[in-house]
């Protein structure tokens, strides 16, 4: 363990839940987020990664409206299914919520009520769009019309999904409802407003000082505030959310992108609130020795850069994220994933079919860090046969199996201190080393890349000495060799546990009997006993994939 751990807060975005997840949901956000949080967790720092369903968003509201329920039943299912979903992933959530708990609107409205009385909210009048035709205010994602950016006729009420700024309804050309297509009138209504102008400086000021963002995020986040900051609306003429704490405003609600920011606090005070330590919360939201880390999609950046440091830096003594990891978008088949037009691949669906950590390895590698990425079928076949398979399966399976069969089930005696010995242990130091430093970087890919590497340099060093071929004739140098392989096999039992658990777990029982998740070399000792071994991957039949999902495939 850790000499000083420090307490690592792991946020990750919100989803709408107003339907299933798809590969894009996951591959920007809880792919990376579950890495970091199993590699700080196997460092020995204190770890809290805390999320949860959007239970209030607009998209929830209007699927509910399609199909004639209420919203609240609309959430309650696909919250349970994004759920499930999440656990099958093996994504070690420490909590995954909702924002229909009494304790998530408990913590919003304090919030909300500790900013009024220090005069950072402010009432009032907005002109908002109404629709003659349905007789209601049409909330920001209702509408539709063209940004000031010129780039996108079709930007939500809320944001730009081109040009990334958020956006009032008022900002938008040739608006028209969603619902209908009608046009709709701009009516005057009255609504609680967040003094963002006020912390114009300090926000700037904070931004520019964090030299190792992403350059997206830190560029996408003063771009949006070199234009000026705006003070906005924190509440809407809404009937499904959260109630508005003050007397007289029974016909509103608290807005969706105020009170969901908030989830990340009122999820770690969830966390905590019945053990023995209630107030644990306060170490990771209020402890100097604390970081925080949000991963979301490129379209939430200034949510978290902005909205959110700005509500915190209103009610005091909250730490602000030490950093925003924001990923671009994963398309499929080289369109962007779409719930309205049913392009996606869906979770659920996906893994009834194919293994966990084989969608797990595949996402990682293609992580869209820096640029949109594209997932395609043809792409994850070649990813696990090529590379789970062929390199890191193959390399693993033939020395455990070589060495189960011709040395009784038990590690084979090899010098440990012999140059070739000390050089692989350095070789292995090395590489856990670099993975996990990449990986504390936020370089996921590059992780991945330092992983795999390791790998072919155990079956660059199989190939070149051949313990098969001197098996029959030298029978002890041929078990120096695969004892000096099983050494890599060992590191990458350590390095493997981030990325893919599954795997990671199946390797461990068969080399120690059980899970050790321990981030360093564990030397094999000669003469011990280990499993049986079994293949950890499965090569995939592409014709086969392709014509079980040629349904997204004739698009």
């Amino acid at each position: 363990m850790k000499t000083n751990p420090k307490n690592i807060l792991v946020c990750v975005a919100w989803p709408y839940v107003n339907g299933p997840p798809h590969l894009g949901h996951i591959a920007g956000m809880s792919i990376p987020a579950d890495i970091f949080a199993r590699y700080n967790r196997l460092i020995g720092n204190e770890v809290a990664m805390v999320s949860g369903s959007d239970m209030h968003g607009t998209p929830v509201t209007l699927l509910a409206n399609d199909l004639g329920v209420t919203p609240e039943e609309i959430s309650k299912k696909y919250h349970d299914i994004w759920s499930k979903s999440l656990k099958e992933m093996y994504f070690e959530y420490d909590l995954y919520t909702h924002t229909h708990t009494e304790n998530h609107k408990k913590i919003v409205q304090e919030i909300f009520r500790n900013l009024l009385e220090k005069n950072y909210l402010e009432i009032k009048e907005q002109l908002m769009p109404f629709s003659v035709t349905e007789n209601i205010f049409l909330s920001d994602r209702l509408v539709e019309g063209e940004c000031p950016c010129g780039n996108n006729d079709k930007a939500r009420g809320d944001q730009c999904e081109v040009c990334g700024r958020t956006l009032d309804p008022s900002d938008l050309g040739n608006i028209r409802s969603k619902r209908d297509g009608s046009i709709p009138e701009f009516r005057k209504t009255s609504h609680f407003f967040l003094k963002l102008s006020q912390m114009e400086k300090e926000i700037k000021n904070w931004i520019q000082s964090k030299n190792d963002w992403r350059q997206n995020v830190k560029n996408q986040s003063l771009s949006f505030i070199n234009e000026g900051l705006k003070d906005r609306a924190i509440t809407r003429d809404l009937s499904w959310g959260i109630d508005i704490p003050v007397s007289g405003w029974e016909d509103k609600k608290i807005y969706v992108w105020f009170e969901a920011v908030l989830g990340y606090i009122s999820a770690t005070v969830e966390l905590f609130k019945d053990s023995k330590t209630p107030d644990k919360w306060k170490d990771f939201w209020e402890d100097n020795n604390s970081e925080s880390y949000y991963f979301q999609g490129k379209d939430n950046i200034p949510f978290h850069t902005i909205i959110l440091p700005a509500i915190l830096l209103g009610i005091e003594g909250k730490n602000l994220p030490t950093e925003v990891v924001a990923n671009e978008y994963l398309n499929f088949s080289g369109k962007e994933f779409s719930k309205s037009k049913n392009w996606a691949v869906w979770l659920p669906d996906f893994l009834k079919k194919y293994p966990v950590d084989s969608l797990r390895y595949y996402l990682t590698s293609i992580m869209p860090e820096t640029s949109d990425s594209d997932f395609t079928w043809e792409g994850f076949v070649a990813a696990n046969n090529n590379e789970l398979v062929a390199n890191l399966g193959n390399f693993i399976h033939r020395i455990l199996t070589m060495s189960h069969k011709n040395f009784e089930g038990k590690i084979p005696t090899y010098n440990k201190d012999s140059t070739n010995t000390k050089e692989i242990i350095e070789k292995c130091n090395q590489a856990i080393s670099e993975v996990g430093d990449s990986i504390s970087k936020r370089k996921f890919r590059e992780s991945l890349n330092k992983l795999m590497a390791l790998s072919k340099y155990g079956n660059q060093f199989i190939d070149k000495n051949e313990p098969w071929k001197k098996m029959k004739d030298n029978k002890d140098e041929a078990g120096e060799i695969l004892g000096q392989a099983t050494i890599i096999i060992h590191a990458l039992s350590s390095v493997l546990e981030p990325f893919l658990p599954q795997s990671s777990s199946k390797l461990q029982k068969i080399l120690f009997g059980k899970e050790l998740n321990e981030w360093k070399l564990i030397l094999p000792e000669p003469g011990s006993a280990f499993e049986k071994p079994s293949p950890l991957f499965e090569k995939l039949d592409e014709e086969t994939v392709l014509l079980e999902n040629r349904n997204t495939l004739d698009e």
